[in-house]
């Protein structure tokens, strides 16, 4: 198993398509990349904690590949806008990729240059050494599952649902 930790904008959104995807094993909600020893939801939303949202990502290479895992991550956000995804604004929002690993730094590398011909402006994703991943309170985890008809789902969530299934569908479960 390999997990990825990986921000893109709100948390929630990355959760719901990978808690879809074939080989994906688990998805955590959580928060990285800041100062705070104890950040919780308010706090990083205050942008003043340094933290990203972020989703620790273990799949199964043997099921999926590295590399499906990151450009799905690439085209699930706008890695081209600095600290924003849509109306959420913040440093918390900022297109991340956080490695334990020289390897885990090369794959994410790698992935941008390769996704960057996809995009028209530069991608901004920072590529930063993984620290401490904190882990969301409760109702974070699997919330598209415990809430789909709450507007976030069904007005930012669901679009990307859609784009995952335009593009990704051999590695989405039904």
């Amino acid at each position: 198993m390999k997990t990825f930790v990986l921000g893109g904008g709100c948390f929630w959104c990355l959760d719901a398509v990978y808690q879809k995807t074939k080989g994906v094993t688990s998805v955590v909600s959580g928060y990285t990349g800041g100062h705070d020893p104890q950040p919780d939801y308010y706090s990083v939303c205050s942008g003043t904690t340094g933290h990203a949202e972020a989703v620790a990502v273990t799949f199964d290479e043997s099921v999926i590949p590295a590399e499906v895992i990151l450009d799905m991550f690439f085209a699930l956000h706008d890695p081209t806008t600095l600290n924003r995804q849509g109306y959420d604004v913040g440093t918390q929002y900022r297109s991340s990729m956080f490695y334990e690993t020289t390897e885990e730094k090369i794959l994410f590398e790698e992935a941008i240059e390769r996704n960057q011909a996809l995009w028209s402006h530069p991608i901004v994703t920072e590529v930063s050494r993984l620290a401490r991943f904190h882990v969301a309170e409760e109702i974070h985890q699997d919330y598209y599952a415990k809430y789909p008809e709450q507007g976030y789902c069904q007005v930012i969530i669901n679009p990307k649902l859609a784009k995952a299934r335009k593009y990704y569908s051999a590695w989405l479960n039904a």
